[in-house]
């Protein structure tokens, strides 16, 4: 059975998206091989890596360089699932060989208007990216909202506006989320702590692969 590709893409920073793509493979790590490739130079996830130590319960991380089709490729080949951390607006190429490779890219969207029109040049991208991969699908998810808030109830309807489905499950804004990123783990390691957070990622992923 061929690898299945997850890339996670925003041109803006800030939208949590290296964390919901860590959390994304742990969760998937638990259904199969899963590699998570970090294609931002920044490197967040590595840095995560690297705090966790010999002691995190992170899947198998690659660094994708400059030109990532070689390692989106031999990722691919090793492993059931790979999840691909982009990187933002100034590494726009690096994104876009991404895509280009993906099967597909969920674009997290936080509750805010500025962000929300942020994210139509990432819609744009893998418009983009569809001329050579006409086989991307792509979702927005609703990360970091906060129910009681005017603002997270009323979002769903304006991400309408970017012709892009979005996912039913949303990420709520929890401590746990920041606590793994500390301890170099993810939610699935937190026992109580992480429960709920747990939770919702796995609603992410059943949703995600029965689309």
């Amino acid at each position: 059975m061929p690898a299945r590709t997850i890339a996670l893409a925003n041109l803006k920073g800030g939208c949590g998206k290296s964390t919901l793509a860590l959390n994304l493979a742990a969760g998937l790590a638990r259904r199969g091989s899963t590699t998570l490739v970090d294609a931002d130079p920044q490197g967040a996830l590595l840095h995560w890596a690297d705090w966790a130590g010999n002691e995190g319960d992170l899947p198998g991380l690659l660094q994708a360089g400059r030109n990532p089709g070689e390692v989106l490729g031999q990722a691919a080949r090793d492993s059931r699932y790979v999840v691909v951390d982009c990187p933002p607006s100034v590494d726009m190429d690096i994104t876009g060989q991404c895509l280009q490779l993906a099967d597909l890219v969920l674009i997290p969207v936080l509750p805010s208007p500025l962000d929300l029109w942020a994210s139509a040049g990432t819609v744009a991208a893998v418009e983009r990216a569809r001329q050579a991969n006409p086989g991307l699908r792509a979702w927005l998810v609703l990360n970091q909202t906060e129910p009681r808030s005017a603002m997270s109830r009323a979002i769903g309807g304006a991400v309408a506006s970017l012709d892009v489905p979005v996912l039913d499950t949303r990420i709520r804004r929890r401590a746990a989320y920041r606590t793994s990123a500390v301890e170099g783990r993810s939610v699935y390691q937190l026992g109580t702590r992480g429960a709920a957070a747990m939770s919702e990622i796995e609603d992410l992923i059943q949703e995600v692969l029965q689309a």
